[in-house]
């Protein structure tokens, strides 16, 4: 069957709402009527002599039929953009990935990682930004982010990277560390806080301390500080595993006695649910998500 210029309509329609698995958001992106989008797809279906779309009281999804269609629409429209983009940028914004993440995060865990990938993608340019802001995903902002959250944000797709862990952290040559044998014993020592949502009481009733008196002798707004503070002497930190573990490799910081409490929240990578990712965007994000996680 040949490809006619006037399905390019129904397509476009079919693919955003394959996308969405939501005609109401595909009308929004296309800047059409929901009816117009319900209108192209049964004329789509009615050409092609299948149902596209299962339809029921909650909305619509895929039948097989749809599904198949669907990976070859929207491959194609990627290829499509991918070229146009070409054409109208430069080919150094072509191959520039802009990302915006924590700076504790790209410190200890991004920075050791990334010669990796530029020996597998050595075309490809990487910004990173790590301002405190939560960052808009608007035009022309950053491509995609990898976010410490719930994994659930409004118009953003989120892939689960990896999952954290708390336990208390202290330099190996803080005086009387042998005399910190048990988790009670970690109330004794002067305390390093951030700003994470879980803290010292949470790690301390997990552990087992109830009704300990404690103090939080130092608080910085960024983790990568607050393990600075630990290396350095002033007290003991209660760290994320995820960004503490080159301070333990280097030998800066060691686990003190206590169990490790699983965080509340995960690192996901995310990126707007509108908008398809470029393909510099996508092998980053390829290759982030095949990252080793396990400890």
């Amino acid at each position: 069957m040949a490809l006619r210029a006037d399905w390019l309509p129904a397509l476009a329609a079919f693919e955003s709402a394959a996308r969405h698995q939501n005609f109401a958001h595909a009308a929004e992106e296309l800047h059409l009527t929901a009816s117009a989008v319900s209108h192209h797809v049964r004329k789509l279906e009615s050409r092609l002599g299948v149902a596209l779309f299962q339809r029921h009281a909650r909305g619509v999804s895929l039948t097989a039929e749809g599904r198949q269609l669907a990976d070859a629409a929207g491959s194609a429209m990627a290829d499509m953009e991918g070229v146009l983009r070409t054409l109208h940028g430069t080919r150094d914004e072509h191959d520039r990935v802009r990302i915006t993440t924590l700076h504790s995060l790209v410190y200890t865990w991004l920075m050791p990682r990334l010669p990796d990938f530029h020996q597998r993608h050595p075309h490809i340019r990487l910004s990173i930004d790590t301002e405190i802001a939560l960052t808009r995903f608007d035009d022309g902002g950053p491509d995609l982010g990898i976010r410490h959250g719930p994994g659930h944000w409004p118009g953003l797709t989120a892939h689960l990277l990896m999952d954290d862990a708390l336990f208390p952290l202290a330099s190996p040559h803080y005086p009387g560390l042998p005399a910190i044998r048990e988790a009670a014993d970690v109330t004794r020592l002067p305390l390093i806080s951030d700003h994470a949502r879980q803290g010292w009481l949470d790690w301390f009733r997990h552990a087992g301390v109830h009704g300990a008196k404690f103090e939080e002798s130092y608080t910085f707004s960024d983790s990568t500080d607050a393990m600075n503070a630990a290396a350095h002497g002033l007290g003991a930190v209660l760290a994320r595993g995820r960004i503490a573990q080159p301070y333990l490799d280097a030998g800066r910081l060691q686990r003190l006695p206590g169990p490790a409490l699983k965080t509340r929240w995960s690192y996901f990578v995310v990126y707007p649910s509108h908008r398809r990712l470029r393909p510099a965007a996508q092998a980053f994000v390829d290759w982030l998500l095949a990252q080793p996680t396990e400890d």
